[in-house]
This record gives C-alpha cells, sequence and structure tokens, in this order.
C-alpha cells in the first residue's frame, strides 16, 4: 500500500496540496483505513505527505528553498555512495549495475513516468547496496523519497532524458567498470547537478505562471 500511494505522489497522480481523503483512498486501492492510515504516517515521515490543521493529510508541497537544500544533501551523499560502490561493490553488484543500466535506457525509451522513475529507483538500490554502509543507504533514500517528485519534473524537460543516459552511464563506468572511485564520484555530482538545475528552473516556471 505505501509503495503504491508513493507512486501516485511521485508521478503526480496526486499533485502537491492535494487533499488524501481516507474514504476515497480506501475505495481506490479497496483496503481498510487502517492500512491506508498507516500508509499516510509512513509517508509523512518521508516528507511526502503533510497533516494540515482541519483539513487532515495531503501532499507536501516542497518550496524552492525546500528542494535547493535536499539537492545540495543528495548531491553529496550520491557522491560518496558512488565513491564507496568502486571500492567496495563485488564484481555480481558491479554485474547488476551494468544490466540496470541497460533497465534505465530501456525505460527512458518507452517514455512512461512511472516506469522511468522505477528503473531508476532499482538502479539506485544496487548502487546503495554495494557501498556497504548501510547508514548512507538510509539517508539518501530518505532524501530521494522527496527529491522523487522534482525527479519527474527532470526527466519530463525537454532533451534531459538523453543527458540522463549519459550522466548514468558515466557514473556505471568509473564505479562498475573501472572502480574508480574519483571518477565515480565526479561522475554523480555532475548528475545531481545537472538534474538539480533542470527540476529548479521547472519549478520556478510553474511559480511564474
Amino acid at each position: 500500500m505505501v509503495t503504491a500511494l508513493r507512486r501516485a505522489i511521485v508521478t503526480s497522480e496526486f499533485k502537491p496540496g492535494d487533499r488524501l481523503v481516507e474514504t476515497v483512498l480506501c475505495e481506490k486501492y479497496s483496503v481498510s483505513r487502517t492500512v491506508i492510515r498507516e500508509a499516510l504516517r509512513q509517508l509523512e515521515s518521508e516528507g511526502l505527505v503533510a497533516m494540515v490543521p482541519n483539513r487532515g493529510p495531503e501532499v507536501a508541497t516542497l518550496t524552492l528553498h525546500d528542494a535547493e537544500n535536499l539537492y545540495e544533501v543528495r548531491r553529496a551523499l550520491e557522491a560518496l555512495a558512488s565513491s564507496l560502490f568502486a571500492e567496495r561493490a563485488t564484481d555480481a553488484q558491479c554485474a547488476e549495475l551494468v544490466a540496470q543500466l541497460g533497465h534505465v535506457k530501456a525505460a527512458i525509451a518507452a517514455g512512461e513516468p512511472a516506469e522511468r522513475l522505477a528503473a531508476k529507483d532499482r538502479y539506485y538500490d544496487v548502487l546503495l547496496d554495494g557501498t556497504g554502509n548501510e547508514e548512507i543507504a538510509r539517508m539518501l533514500r530518505s532524501v530521494n523519497a522527496r527529491t522523487q517528485m522534482l525527479r519527474a519534473l527532470s526527466l519530463n524537460a525537454s532533451g534531459r532524458s538523453e543527458r540522463t543516459i549519459a550522466e548514468i552511464a558515466r557514473i556505471t563506468a568509473a564505479a562498475a567498470v573501472n572502480r574508480d572511485p574519483d571518477e565515480a564520484r565526479a561522475a554523480c555530482e555532475e548528475h545531481v547537478r545537472n538534474a538539480a538545475e533542470v527540476a529548479l528552473s521547472e519549478m520556478r516556471k510553474a511559480m511564474d505562471s
């Protein structure tokens, strides 16, 4: 239930500020109120849902400042994660990261937003597992739960999909093929910096319109 509701939020089926009415969600997902409440509590802890007095739960709204802060943290954590992967990942994890790059390429080519986000999630799951550091994985997954909404903005921007593939290919080559921690770190920093630039630009356009 948590996964389904999270996906509905990050793919903009439920947009920032939308109320999340328990009875509607129960009917939509054919589950009990208890299940819905547990899911909402989990998503609140991830920063995707806000409990608003006299309104109840609604999809959280990220400010431009929130987004800038999140991307700064994401850039630092992903750079460290990719560097550690290059140093510590097993041969099997390296092979799996290369395989997941192929899935990301296929999902982006298919053009389905939900599948693109899911493919990138699977890629990062492999990357984080290969760090051997559960704390970095926990922190980055928490940050990414909130930046997923912004990731949808950046992936939908004109020309961004092609650049995303090139950037992730660079990360994969550095971390999983060449096992170069410094290059992996630099590649990840570039990827997140570029994604942030596009997403923040899209946010500013939306604010001005």
